[in-house]
């Protein structure tokens, strides 16, 4: 019988995928190694329980210990596998900007996770860098895994990943891509492959906010460089010592946006639902086609899965309230079209004035339209509200048609974004737009101003 006896035994021997649709501007050719067929659905499960077994081995790690560790997630999973094999306590330490499916998956196979700031210096004793460390000391029994600058990282790319690279490719591969975290992948495949062929290129897909590439090219690590930032599990704001930039030949950084969108894309055109690391993975590859020739093979990493991004990078509305979405804004109805399910905030001319205004409060809103017997009849907005509150406080008391304005123009949804524009003025701050015969919501001027590319 061919069985495996635990879940670890599963690791590796992960798929490489011709890319065919994504890549299709690109000369080479371009192959996926897709790690999301490991059993944790991500290429830390090799890392993670190599990490395991080395601290095993040296004592590091004790029976019925505690294992701690900071994650974005992916690492912490395959430590959750190793430990329930071998039967030790997990403790993940994440951050707030990670995906709530990643928390609840940690969870759901019984490490406990604990969700520290994201925008803290790492130093920040609230940084999951210095909890993970605290937790750890405290802990009786416990082992810190500190998978940046633990070798063991590294060791399990050379030991196993770049092995397999160089025999699916039987030797052909002459570029590697790969997004760098912890930078033990890139470092570990990196450091084989080049003992194999001296010739082969390796590059590292950055973000925007972390400092891996400027330090790359100038050796200078800049502080200004860091900055917050959406993507998940790669660039950095520390140097961790798994990073060999002497084996990197270069890194390209790869936008919150399009890292998103790539996610996405890839799983449209090439039916591999993969995480968001992977989507800024492809696209970097993409920015370097100049780098490759027709008869290379570029050989990029695929991270993760998509599973953990279903909230995130996968929804629309997610996408859409991130400015994410390449949408085709042309028509009226084209702009609410993400609140068209809800209700529009009205007032009667009979309702006070101080009831309007609590409504603007708890919907954030800056203007109001003003509705009787099923027509707009009035308007009311911030600036006007507070002027005449200004002048008599008393005021709020009185009905809404004590003040009002005149209503706001009505448009059809299938008008032109052009036309609606060409309404707003001095005086004339939102617009109503009718669609389904029953139903209407507001265009603000803010809202055509986003339309601008």
């Amino acid at each position: 019988m061919k069985i495996s006896n635990n879940i670890l035994e599963t690791i590796g021997n992960t798929p490489l995928v011709r890319l065919n649709r994504i890549a299709k501007d690109v000369e080479a050719t371009v192959l996926a190694k897709v790690e999301y067929f490991n059993p944790g659905s991500s290429v830390k499960d090799r890392m993670a329980v190599k990490m395991v077994e080395d601290a095993e081995a040296d004592g590091r790690l004790k029976p019925g210990g505690t294992i701690v560790e900071g994650t974005s997630g992916n690492t912490g999973m395959g430590l959750a596998l190793a430990a329930i094999v071998k039967g030790y306590k997990l403790i993940c330490v994440s951050t707030d900007k990670q995906s709530k499916e990643k928390f609840d998956i940690l969870r759901a196979v019984g490490a406990e996770v604990i969700v520290c700031p994201t925008d803290v210096a790492p130093e920040d004793p609230r940084s999951y860098y210095s909890t993970s460390k605290r937790i750890a000391e405290e802990t009786p029994n416990s082992w810190y895994v500190n998978q940046y600058d633990n070798p063991s990282n590294s060791l399990a790319h050379y030991e196993q990943t770049g092995p397999e690279i160089w025999e699916q490719t039987n030797g052909k591969i002459t570029h590697f891509v790969v997004g760098v975290g912890t930078g033990g992948t890139i470092s570990g495949v990196g450091k084989y492959l080049k003992e194999k062929n001296p010739s082969i290129k390796i590059w590292g897909i950055d973000t925007y906010g972390s400092v891996f590439k400027k330090y790359h090219e100038t050796g200078i690590f800049d502080e200004n460089e860091i900055y917050s930032y959406i993507t998940e599990g790669i660039g950095e704001d520390i140097l961790p010592e798994n990073v060999d930039f002497d084996i990197i030949d270069g890194f390209e950084k790869v936008t919150d946006k399009d890292a998103a969108v790539y996610t996405r894309k890839m799983a449209r055109e090439e039916g591999i639902f993969a995480g968001n690391s992977c989507g800024a993975a492809i696209k970097g590859l993409i920015q370097l086609k100049k780098h490759f020739k027709k008869d290379d093979v570029v050989v990029v990493l695929l991270h993760d899965s998509g599973s953990r991004y279903v909230g995130k990078m996968y929804n629309d509305e997610w996408m859409r309230e991130r400015g994410f979405l390449n949408e085709d804004v042309k028509l009226a109805k084209d702009l609410i079209r993400s609140h068209m399910d809800k209700k529009l905030v009205f007032v009667s001319s009979s309702d006070s004035l101080s009831h309007a205004v609590n409504l603007m409060k708890q919907y954030d809103i800056s203007q109001i339209p003003v509705k009787e017997n099923g027509s707009f009849v009035g308007s009311l907005s911030d600036h006007q509200i507070y002027k005449r509150i200004l002048e008599n406080p008393a005021i709020k008391e009185q009905s809404v048609d004590s003040i009002m304005e005149d209503p706001f123009p009505e448009v059809n949804g299938d008008v032109s974004i052009t036309k609606v524009s060409k309404l707003f003025n001095k005086n004339i701050r939102a617009v109503i737009v009718n669609y389904d015969n029953e139903n209407s919501h507001i265009i603000t001027l803010q809202d055509v101003i986003d339309t601008i590319k």
